[in-house]
């Protein structure tokens, strides 16, 4: 099996666990990949262990089987970048405090690996969000797992939010912003500003206000199929944000 393993810098007190864990990808066989990143870090570092550097995403498809993050939740969300729309199976081993989404616990490492290998595992599948705007400002990397998030500037004053739903107008908000999250996002950003938790398989998402300005605004759950559009209005400025689709895309762990 082919097994990516990613990761963001790290202090010496993870080095145990990330020897462990490329240990036992070796024990098993497994042909490991680098990313490039990770591997700034790991030279001179990890012993006794041999590893092609991943230098390029481009062609993951065909070449990965699996990828592997060292980390937290924010670590795991990194890789929605690498593997896109490629199908790639993610597992997390949980570096970091949270572990919503790198569920693995340190303990586990070595049965986490010896389950992959042998493709002991289950998929849970989850929607991404994709971002339209006018003037391409985000370019190709328009998708986010967990949420898109409209803000005021920090000198700014209270802006007001237009928002449409399928070509209809639902709400006006005035407030310092608007976030639509994922079912997977809903337990991020929008949780933290009074958002509901939303089961993963239940396809929605929600919008919540940010700090609104009526007190009787609160959030909303939506189908997964919606399109949203906003258009934003601010003292200086009035412009026309971008539309927000919610499209069945997949990330898998």
């Amino acid at each position: 099996m082919k097994i990516a393993v990613y990761g963001r810098q790290f202090n010496d007190l993870a080095l145990p666990y990330i020897q462990q864990v490329f240990n036992n990808l070796a024990q098993h066989g497994a042909e490991i990949y680098v990313h490039h990143q990770l591997n700034q870090s790991l030279t001179g570092r990890i012993t006794g262990v041999n590893y092609q550097v991943l230098e390029s995403t481009n062609n993951l498809k065909g070449l990965i089987d699996v990828f592997l993050t060292l980390g937290g939740d924010g670590t795991l969300l990194d890789t929605v970048i690498l593997i896109r729309d490629s199908g790639i199976p993610v597992i997390g081993i949980n570096f970091g405090r949270l572990g919503f989404l790198a569920s693995v616990n340190k303990s586990d490492i070595a049965a986490a690996i010896f389950a992959v290998v042998n493709r002991q595992f289950t998929l849970d599948s989850r929607e991404l969000l994709s971002i339209e705007s006018e003037t391409g400002v985000f370019g190709d990397d328009n998708f986010a797992l967990n949420d898109f998030t409209i803000h005021k500037r920090d000198d700014a004053a209270m802006i007001t939010m237009h928002a449409f739903l399928n070509g209809e107008f639902l709400n006006s908000y005035w407030g310092d912003g608007i976030i639509v999250s994922t079912s997977t996002g809903s337990t991020a950003y929008s949780l933290s500003c009074g958002g509901p938790i939303i089961f993963p398989e239940s396809n929605n998402i929600v919008v919540t206000p940010i700090s609104p300005h009526n007190l009787n605004v609160r959030p909303i759950v939506l189908p997964d199929s919606s399109i949203l559009k906003f258009e934003v209005e601010c003292p200086a400025l009035t412009t026309s944000s971008p539309a927000i689709r919610a499209r069945p895309l997949l990330i898998k762990r």
